[in-house]
């Protein structure tokens, strides 16, 4: 008898097993999408010729979109770091592509591609090239752009302002800043025109409180026939940081030179945001999280949002039985950040014995 109770008891643990590894190993794979970065709405096309060959021009599309990511997710200087990568080399790091909206058009193909490369081989790839990428996190900021004409002392804030009038014409889809660009308003003007000899001390707060935004751009651009400078005062994540630049011999009424600047303003910028958001990967901080083995529903948002926080590295199960699960966890941050993560997703964290408790 006692040999048949230790067989059930036995086989309860096995069925708890196995029960357990086929979780696991199921809502591993629900939820790999957020260990991917995905780069969408890349135009490939090519002349329908004899010789045309399609794999030539979907190699094409995978290259752009991989320029596109490095342009999400690393700042311009790093990104000219990477000169070239073979094709082999990039199709490794791909997970999954689509293409969608094919057509031939006199003779043309074209289609859309949308290319899903793996996470963690991009930035163990960043990691050998000694850049530390960013998150790519996409915000809304207020742009101020403030035009100072020296020879007339005239100040323009919406009319005659060719910076408030066609800042948003063109847009990347790889730029992860949004601008909004305040409204015409009679009173904002007339104030800014009576700061002739202070503008640049000015710290612009009352008309930056009209927008339900936290981050601000003031751009304040001093024109005259022989030169442009151009002063950026930037705050964003709660980081102030002020960009001064000096172009001469440049006509902002020629196309080709307005278009010169704006990109470069736009690079400053993006690059000043996602400095705001690197990932040191240099820091591999080791973390082990213990959660309560029965509580399914929590091990599953748990998952979810290990797979989604994009300062973890890494994680796996550590060790697991009828009572808790230990997961350890490769964190490229500070504990306190850790801590500011979970509790953000809720989660109600102590500290016992080096191992942190999900209560």
């Amino acid at each position: 008898m006692q040999i048949i109770n230790k067989l059930l008891k036995l086989q309860k643990v096995y069925i708890f097993i196995i029960s357990f590894v086929l979780f696991i190993i199921f809502f591993s794979t629900a939820y790999l999408y957020a260990n991917t970065f995905k780069v969408s709405d890349i135009e490939i096309s090519s002349p329908f010729v004899l010789n045309f060959k399609k794999n030539r021009v979907i190699d094409e599309g995978f290259q752009t979109s991989f320029l596109n990511l490095l342009s999400m997710i690393t700042t311009s200087g790093d990104k000219d770091k990477i000169k070239k990568i073979s094709i082999k080399e990039l199709k490794s790091m791909i997970d999954s592509f689509t293409i969608s909206n094919e057509k031939f058009i006199n003779n043309e193909y074209f289609a859309k591609l949308e290319t899903t490369f793996n996470k963690k081989k991009i930035l163990n790839f960043l990691e050998r090239k000694s850049i530390f990428p960013s998150i790519p996190i996409k915000n809304k900021v207020l742009l101020v752009p403030i035009l100072v004409d020296t020879e007339t002392d005239n100040i323009y804030l919406f009319d005659d302002n060719i910076f408030y009038e066609k800042w948003n014409d063109i847009k990347k889809n790889y730029e992860l800043l949004e601008y909004l660009l305040p409204s015409d308003d009679l009173d904002d003007l007339k104030k800014i025109q009576e700061l002739s000899k202070s503008i640049e001390t000015h710290d612009f707060i009352d008309l930056i409180k009209k927008y339900d935004l936290k981050d601000y751009i003031i751009l304040i651009v001093y024109k005259n026939d022989s030169e442009v400078k151009i002063l950026s005062k930037i705050n964003l994540n709660n980081s102030y940081k002020i960009n001064n630049q000096r172009y001469s011999k440049i006509n902002l009424d020629n196309e080709k030179d307005f278009n010169k600047i704006l990109k470069n303003l736009k690079i400053v910028y993006e690059d000043q945001w996602k400095k705001n958001n690197e990932i040191n990967t240099s820091i591999k901080l080791p973390l082990t999280i213990s959660i309560n083995s029965k509580d399914y529903k929590k091990i599953i948002k748990l998952e979810e949002t290990l797979n989604s926080i994009d300062l973890i590295a890494d994680f796996f199960i550590l060790k697991f039985d009828s009572q808790n699960i230990l997961y350890r966890i490769t964190y490229n941050g500070s504990p306190k950040n850790f801590f500011n993560n979970m509790s953000n997703q809720n989660f109600d964290l102590s500290m016992k014995n080096n191992v942190w408790i999900i209560k």
